[in-house]
């Protein structure tokens, strides 16, 4: 009697848990959507098809990336938000939609916290500085140097006003105590046109983005703005070398929408962490300059918090100085 009451225990605990599990393991069943800010061709859609095609690898089923470009991510994060919660359209946000966007759309239809889940971390991609080849300079401390022996005359160029290099650019004049001019571009690919013709005199965007025009020997890269050198560009100072504890990169991190099977994030996570620790697949991201760094759930969850509670002040501050000029 004993033996069938332990056999009916045990089998009501399998019962129970068949429900949570079997979603996860049967998942994906029908193509998945991966919605992107990220404009066709541009190196963040470039990282976000590497990503794809290893998590096709593991599903057996290509995921289809739909590009949503437009309004720092808010249209890609509403239309993912607004999909059916079971994991088959995930959304890829990038650093911007969580530490830009709320103070810049503080009225968006979404909340990045209430209605997305993170699943996993993608990449990431250093901020760099980098000058226009006929610059008198070779060095980070010699860009500072310059441009105290001529304030307001030099200038930057960025993605439009409130993009990640906008906010670097302002946190590198305000940290060097320098007075430098922003201009705005609509792109990466327009301010470059203007730095590689000596209209501009140097540039802050995202390595990947950059990452061409250096290896043609266009711009002439002076720091990258990340915690240590990188591995493929061991000649490269960072920003912290010469301005202590600056720090910048743009991240991806995959997102699922809240409501979706814990077990079905879970998995998703587990089959993107998979995918990209292989070898040639962390050779290929570093080939374009990004950089890959896996996370599980809860430590990924506080380094999006840090990062938000890092950006917050530096922000603020920038877009208040842009509403009063």
């Amino acid at each position: 009697m004993a033996r069938a009451r332990r056999f009916a225990v045990l089998l009501g605990l399998v019962i129970a848990a068949t429900p949570t599990s079997l979603p996860a393991q049967t998942y994906p069943t029908r193509p998945v959507k991966i919605i992107s800010q990220a404009g066709v061709g541009s190196a963040p859609d470039v990282m976000a098809r590497i990503m794809a095609d290893e998590l096709g690898k593991a599903w057996g089923v290509q995921p289809v990336i739909i590009n949503r470009p437009g309004a720092s991510g808010a249209l890609a994060a509403q239309m993912a938000a607004t999909a059916e919660k079971d994991g088959h359209t995930l959304f890829l946000a990038n650093s911007s939609t969580f530490n830009i966007l709320p103070h810049t759309q503080p009225n968006a239809p979404f909340d990045m916290k209430r209605d997305f889940v993170p699943a996993g971390f993608v990449a990431e991609q250093p901020m760099l500085i980098a000058v226009n080849a006929e610059v008198p300079v070779r060095t980070l401390p010699e860009l500072i140097a310059l441009a105290k022996q001529k304030p307001k005359e030099l200038l930057y160029a960025g993605n439009s006003g409130g993009s990640l290099p906008n906010m670097t650019g302002e946190f590198f004049r305000e940290r060097a105590g320098i007075d430098v001019t922003f201009v705005s571009y609509p792109g990466t690919a327009a301010g470059l046109v203007d730095v590689v013709a000596g209209r501009v005199h140097f540039i802050v965007d995202g390595l990947p983005a950059l990452f061409g025009a250096i290896e043609s020997k266009r711009i002439r890269p002076l720091a990258v703005a990340y915690d240590k050198r990188l591995p493929n560009m061991p000649d490269l100072p960072t920003v912290a070398e010469t301005l202590p504890g600056f720090v910048a990169t743009g991240w991806s991190v995959l997102m699922a929408l809240s409501g979706t099977p814990p077990g079905i994030v879970r998995k998703i996570g587990a089959d993107l962490d998979k995918g990209l620790v292989q070898p040639e697949v962390r050779d290929k991201y570093a080939k374009i300059g990004a950089y890959v760094r896996p996370m599980p759930p809860d430590q990924l969850a506080a380094f999006i918090r840090n990062q938000q509670e890092t950006w917050r002040p530096i922000v603020t501050r920038v877009l208040a100085e842009q509403r009063r000029n």
